[in-house]
């Protein structure tokens, strides 16, 4: 059988990125430009500024993964290309450019959701197993998803407010730390104990999520500690807020798998990467007796690799667009 080589293209954020996969699982090579030192002096993303970039960044990106992984463009398959959600001038810069590919080379366009690459992100470490749940957990998304296979899913339970990485950066702010926050609040929570008192959030017997309440009890915690000139404890604090997200994300995740008589469970987006989580969820797999897996850590936060390897299912299914195609910033994944 004739392998499938997949060049992808993500530009939905501030990662400038390109990458070729091999049968929807194997990395044949993929260079990332990121622009967090750039937009880190603004304290989050600016659109303008990371649409300029990719701009400035596109075509040098895309020709070096070509020329270092030594696959020719005749030996592509078809492009798959985020086409939303995401920032609309970011995501119109890698869509164009994957258009443009796709027409003087007469390959497939595959139009990729964001959160679809996630997912998929999952197939570049062993093969996906079905069925199985996932938790997305992102800064724009807190879903969990019950896929019986490829394309044949149902959402049981989403965000009602904030998602769980959104949570993360407004919480940092409070606490000035840097963007981005997520990484550098788990880091602080590994050395502090949970010694302040914050809600666990919709603890219900839904399969939902909120985490506003939460992070406005963080913000009046540490108001209240200013306000009384008390010693606000960096560490303790981000102990006590990991531990309720990671009890809110796992309790209701496994609440979900028992209802589904699910025994595999991936996790999704760029949360996945925080140590924390898969701590618990790795103590809780082998207490519950189901299969538990995560993305490398490089393939959680945005890049064309998990794109590629989504690409290469949709592509095999026929899921390909004509040139018409355009970005859309708000894409649902339903």
């Amino acid at each position: 059988m004739k392998d499938t080589y997949i060049l992808g293209i993500e530009t939905s954020c501030d990662e400038t990125s390109c990458s070729i996969v091999k049968n929807g699982h194997e990395e044949i090579n993929t260079v990332i430009l990121s622009q967090v030192d750039i937009h880190t002096l603004y304290g989050g993303v600016v659109p303008e500024i990371a649409s300029r970039n990719h701009i400035k960044d596109i075509v040098f990106v895309i020709d070096k993964c070509l020329k270092d992984s030594k696959i020719k463009i005749d030996d592509i398959s078809a492009i798959a290309v985020t086409h939303g959600p995401g920032l609309v001038g970011s995501l119109l810069v890698g869509l164009e450019a994957a258009k443009t590919i796709s027409y003087i080379y007469n390959k497939p366009l595959v139009p990729v959701h964001h959160i679809r690459s996630h997912i998929y992100a999952n197939n570049l470490e062993k093969k996906m197993t079905f069925p199985l749940m996932t938790l997305i957990i992102s800064g724009g998304h807190t879903e969990l998803l019950y896929m019986k296979n490829h394309f044949d899913y149902e959402i049981v339970g989403r965000t009602l407010d904030d998602a769980v990485g959104e949570c993360y950066d407004k919480v940092g702010r409070v606490l000035n730390i840097p963007y981005p926050a997520g990484p550098v609040i788990d880091k602080l929570a590994h050395k502090g104990s949970p010694s302040y008192n914050l809600p666990l959030p919709l603890n219900d017997d839904s399969f939902n999520f909120s985490y506003s309440g939460l992070k406005s009890a963080v913000i009046n915690l540490v108001h209240n500690l200013e306000q009384k000139g008390n010693t606000l404890n960096k560490e303790d604090l981000a102990c006590s807020f990991q531990n309720i997200v990671v009890d809110s994300l796992t309790s209701k995740t496994i609440k979900a798998m028992k209802k589904y008589n699910v025994k595999n469970l991936i996790l999704a987006g760029g949360v996945a990467a925080n140590k924390g989580i898969r701590e618990k969820f790795d103590t809780l797999a082998k207490e519950n007796g189901f299969d538990f897996s995560y993305p490398n850590i490089k393939y959680c936060t945005d890049n064309a690799t998990m794109v590629a390897a989504a690409g290469y299912f949709l592509y095999k299914e026929g899921k390909v667009s004509t040139l018409e195609i355009n970005a859309d910033s708000g894409a649902k994944f339903e």
